[in-house]
């Protein structure tokens, strides 16, 4: 189907205003969605699809560049490039207010999302004319991304009202659920799920989720929870599965390819005028290669992401790009370029990487460290280093499990950057190796880099939108006196 059906008929489960603020929302018309909508196998499926066409329709969402580049930006990954913008600025010096557009974004976007989910579990759950193949589908995708938008909220919040029905009335002013029991509802999701998927993508490409997809995000979530046993159990299944390969060498340019073997799930891009392709892409690659400027720009120097790298790391070589300003004296500055493509008139070529395969191979080997099965650990983390480094030795067994973490941390760190925040989420969700149990990962590693940096700025705030409008939402701590960046 094109990208307009997906949106046209999307538009018939979601609410007028439907939860721009998930607390603010016109009467839904459920009605009209499960008698139209879940009545056949064509227009449910069009419902379920139309949300994944609007989580990337627009530049500057939840899906694309607020998910991605906020995080990257409040680790150590990156600088915003062009003219001071203050909302940047406070991401960057993890002094963000609760008035933040972006910050909002992160929170209505998803609860608009999970709304349109959850309406997709109602209704299939109802039909009784949809075919059992695509209503085990169906109902497998939503719940799957209901799990996938609660792990992103509950990693940036912290608690977050848990909403697993459309009732408005009952969920306007709902207060934050505890994160433990959030988890919780994210396994009950993804394990429904993975019974339901197939292990096929339903279609051509691999635009919607599938049983791969859900074992991979449960292997995920398993290891921030700290159940490293079914971590490693849940990893072990993604890296059998047939469908997914690690390409090799300067294949790793082939890696952000639309349908790429090593793409678990992607989202196509949907809006392709002047000829985008993604907005990750159009975002970061510079203009022009006669007059460069690159809109991010890695972070170098001490601590710094360009100095990350090892010689000859083919991370470095194939997903980062180099200009050099007219300035006096020039200046060289590095940006990353995991996408190629920042028009095409030929067509689209790339699409958005939400899951891939490489990361299964590093949750597997923090697992196994973390159970202190350290020389198994490191075989799975130099599967990832070899590829990117295939003269490099192997690397060695580590004494104990805490100087393996510092390998996780590393190999985490040059393969997943710039992609959804994972150095952000490992950052908040490792312990200091300070020994102090206050402390997080973060403060080791971003005190001495910015100096506004407090720990309480692993939590974003809750968004004054939803203050206002939920009397019974409580704002994370470190926010109630921040007026100004």
């Amino acid at each position: 189907m094109k990208a307009f059906t997906y949106i046209i008929i999307a538009g018939l489960i979601t609410c007028t205003s439907a939860c721009k603020k998930f607390v603010e929302v016109d009467d839904p018309r459920t009605e009209l969605a499960s008698g139209t909508v879940f009545i056949n196998d064509k227009t449910a499926t069009a419902a379920m699809v139309g949300i994944y066409s609007d989580m990337n329709g627009f530049n500057y969402q939840y899906a694309n560049i607020v998910t991605m580049f906020m995080g990257g930006m409040n680790a150590d990954e990156f600088t915003y490039a062009l003219s001071s913008t203050a909302e940047w600025e406070e991401f960057k010096n993890n002094r963000v207010l609760p008035s933040n557009r972006f910050v909002n974004a992160l929170w209505a976007e998803p609860y608009q999302y999970n709304y349109r989910a959850t309406a997709v579990i109602e209704g299939v759950t109802a039909s009784t004319t949809l075919s059992p193949a695509v209503k085990n589908q169906l109902l497998g995708e939503a719940k799957f991304l209901r799990a996938f938008l609660y792990f992103y909220l509950v990693n940036t919040f912290g608690d977050v009202p848990l909403i697993l029905n459309t009732d408005v009335q009952t969920n306007t002013n709902l207060p934050r659920t505890p994160k433990e029991q959030v988890y919780q509802a994210i396994i009950a999701d993804l394990t429904e799920a993975k019974s339901l998927l197939s292990v096929n993508y339903p279609e051509s490409g691999r635009t919607r989720p599938t049983k791969g997809a859900a074992t991979l995000l449960l292997a995920r979530t398993y290891l921030y929870t700290g159940n490293y046993a079914q971590a490693e159990i849940e990893a072990s299944e993604v890296i059998s599965n047939s469908n997914y390969e690690l390409l090799q060498g300067n294949d790793m340019n082939k890696t952000f390819l639309a349908n790429s073997r090593e793409a678990i799930w992607q989202l196509q891009a949907v809006n392709t005028g002047g000829s985008r392709n993604t907005w990750e892409g159009f975002t970061m690659t510079p203009a022009s290669i006669t007059a460069p400027v690159a809109y991010y720009r890695l972070t170098k120097g001490t601590g710094g992401l360009v100095e990350a790298f090892e010689p000859g790391d083919l991370r470095k070589a194939n997903w980062t790009g180099v200009y050099t300003t007219t300035a006096t004296p020039p200046l060289t500055h590095t940006y990353p370029y995991k996408y190629k493509v920042r028009t095409n008139p030929a067509g689209v070529t790339e699409y958005s990487m939400v899951l891939r395969f490489a990361e299964a191979y590093l949750i597997r080997g923090e697992a196994r460290i973390q159970q202190n099965k350290l020389a198994l650990g490191m075989e799975d983390l130099d599967v990832i280093h070899k590829r990117a480094n295939p003269t490099a030795a192997a690397l060695p067994v580590p004494a104990n499990v805490a100087a393996g973490m510092l390998t996780v941390e590393q190999e985490r760190r040059v393969e997943l950057f710039t992609e959804w925040g994972h150095r952000w989420y490992d950052l908040k969700r490792w312990k200091s190796v300070t020994g102090d149990n206050g402390k997080t990962r973060a403060d080791d590693i971003l005190q001495p880099l910015k100096a506004a940096w407090k720990s309480t700025a692993i939590l974003m705030p809750i968004p004054a939108d939803a203050m206002r409008t939920n009397g019974k939402l409580v704002q994370n701590e470190g926010y109630s006196q921040i007026t100004t960046p």
